[in-house]
């Protein structure tokens, strides 16, 4: 496997902005600044670092993925920051999407369910210096109420409804980008918007496919293993598909924290103009 100098990486990085969020819609400068400046090689394995700039999820630890960039700067613009801003993220993961927000944001806090991807998210934030990122070992249902409340909340998974406790947690003007959906294969991202203490407006923005958004106020279930999870992969890539990330330009392998389906590789998520009250 080629060994990719820091000057190589920083170059793929500014190609895959340029090609993969840029050219498919995202316009924010702040999250394009933001997507330039993050190392997302420094969030992967070794052994799959040479693919950090393509635009697609990757493994990680337990059975998770890093997610895919594109998607990342999509759900972030749909936050409407501008700079400042005190942020709830749901599904830390590598701590990617966190690094990101911390370029935009002055407080990131971030809950991951699974303890082992806690841990090496926070040292990695530690270690590249994104000490305004906040991590927690913990339900992501449940928000994280301490803080509270929030400019902004991000989720990286998929339930039936929206956990009211990330609802109640929205400042008034904020707004909570999650996917929604009863099935896993028919979901909706939608951004809610807090517009009174008791009043809601919400937008569908993409058609999408995340993986269960387990928890309290979520899917209340075991934790999901790799082998519950086969059946679900199966109809995502299809029986005859063959994956492995050996090839130069990987397709899925692991469901992990999300998965966003397209007809092309190439073709933007389509944003959605309908909206409604609540």
């Amino acid at each position: 496997m080629e060994k990719l100098s820091k000057s190589k990486f920083s170059r793929l990085r500014e190609e895959m902005v340029e090609r993969a969020i840029f050219a498919r819609g995202v316009r924010s400068e702040l999250v394009l600044r933001a997507m330039r400046n993050v190392p997302r090689e420094s969030f992967l394995p070794t052994r799959l670092r040479e693919f950090a700039y393509d635009d697609t999820a990757l493994p990680i630890e337990e059975g998770q993925t890093i997610s895919q960039p594109y998607i990342v700067a999509f759900m972030i613009e749909a936050l409407a920051l501008r700079g400042g801003e005190k942020v709830l993220e749901i599904g830390a993961g590598s701590g990617y999407a966190a690094a990101v927000l911390s370029e935009i944001a002055a407080d990131v806090y971030t809950v991951e369910r699974h303890g082992p991807l806690a841990e090496k998210a926070a040292a990695t934030l530690a270690d590249l210096g994104y000490d305004n990122v906040h991590v927690l070992h913990g339900d992501g249902t449940r928000g994280w109420p301490a803080h509270a409340p929030y400019d902004a909340i991000i989720v990286a998974a998929g339930g039936p409804t929206i956990p009211e406790s990330l609802k109640d947690q929205l400042k008034i003007g904020g707004r909570l980008v999650i996917p929604v959906g009863a099935h896993q294969r028919v979901q909706e991202l939608v951004r809610v918007t807090r517009i009174a203490q008791s009043e809601y407006r919400r937008e569908d923005l993409a058609d999408v496919q995340f993986v269960p958004l387990l928890g309290e106020e979520g899917i209340r279930a075991r934790l999901t293993s790799a082998a519950s999870l086969r059946p679900f992969r199966r109809a995502m890539l299809g029986k005859s598909s063959r994956v492995s990330w050996r090839e130069k330009r990987p397709r899925l392998a692991e469901v992990g924290e999300f998965l966003v389906t397209y007809r092309d590789y190439r073709c933007p998520v389509q944003p959605k103009n309908r909206e409604r009250n609540r």
